[in-house]
């Protein structure tokens, strides 16, 4: 299944003035990692939910997604999107993916709305990569590669191959879709960036499963629109490693080189 088709708004419904639910909503299992759905688009799809409450120019300042339990494949579930709180500059908003009586996903974003400040800091980080032609990283291998792998392109510049024993702990490279979205969101962006596998793998000799335990990213604005079709560029770092628990933070660039976001995540690793 396409992403624009997961990511397609949802019906929601008033359950009270400040809660929405949706319809019952399914991911297939081409979109699967391991015995449960690719974490992007469970948040992307979160996200999506959220996003219809929202009605004014208030942007997407910070998304905080934490994996309670496995959501599975081709079972239906449902998305519980509660407003905290809306004041005059920032909104406040959960959501949570529901199946089977379960909280499987859940889900803060922050949206703000844009003011005049004497404050300015720019964000001037690079990342120097030279921009790739084509994906260049892992094929499909059945019962190791994820399934939700076929819908990406990723082209590593520096990191290893997962199970691979390198000493090193970091990706740099660039990611796509690969079948374009119509264009990008930030339903996109948050279903693109969780794509990459946990930097830890690579330090390992033999495969072992991962989970994200929680991530948090946070949007930079104001940014180009870019295309579908346009690469963005990803430099992630492990920060600390140990007791089975490994912590990273990344930096995303759009094809302009603006920073788009920053992305934080705890990953469980069970070696």
């Amino acid at each position: 299944m396409h992403v624009d088709e997961l990511l397609a708004v949802p019906e929601m419904s008033a359950i009270t003035e400040n809660q929405w639910q949706s319809a019952p909503l399914i991911i297939p299992k081409d979109w699967a990692q391991g015995r449960t759905a690719f974490g992007g688009i469970s948040a992307g799809m979160a996200y999506q939910a959220i996003s219809t409450q929202v009605h004014d120019d208030r942007v997407l300042r910070s998304y905080t997604t934490n994996f309670v339990g496995p959501l599975l494949l081709n079972e239906p579930f449902t998305i519980l999107v509660t407003c905290l709180r809306t004041g005059k500059n920032v909104s406040q908003y959960t959501g949570q993916i529901i199946q089977n009586g379960q909280t499987c996903v859940f889900v803060q974003a922050c949206f703000g709305m844009a003011r005049t400040s004497k404050i300015r800091v720019d964000n001037v980080e690079t990342h120097e990569m030279p921009w790739p032609q084509k994906a260049k990283f892992i094929p499909q291998i059945p019962k190791v590669t994820p399934k939700f792998f076929q819908h990406f392109d990723l082209a590593i510049d520096d990191g290893g191959m997962p199970f691979t024993g390198k000493s090193g702990s970091h990706y740099h490279g660039f990611m796509r879709f690969k079948k374009a979205p119509q264009s990008i969101s930030d339903a996109h962006l948050i279903t693109m960036i969780d794509a990459w596998p946990p930097t830890l793998l690579q330090m390992l000799r033999w495969p072992a499963p991962a989970s994200t335990v929680s991530w948090n990213l946070e949007f930079i604005h104001p940014h180009h629109e870019v295309s579908g079709t346009d690469w963005f560029a990803y430099k992630v770092h492990t920060r600390q490693a140990a007791d089975g628990y490994g912590h990273t933070e990344a930096t995303i660039w759009n094809s302009h080189n603006d920073v788009v976001a920053l992305s934080r995540q705890t990953v469980a690793v069970f070696d």
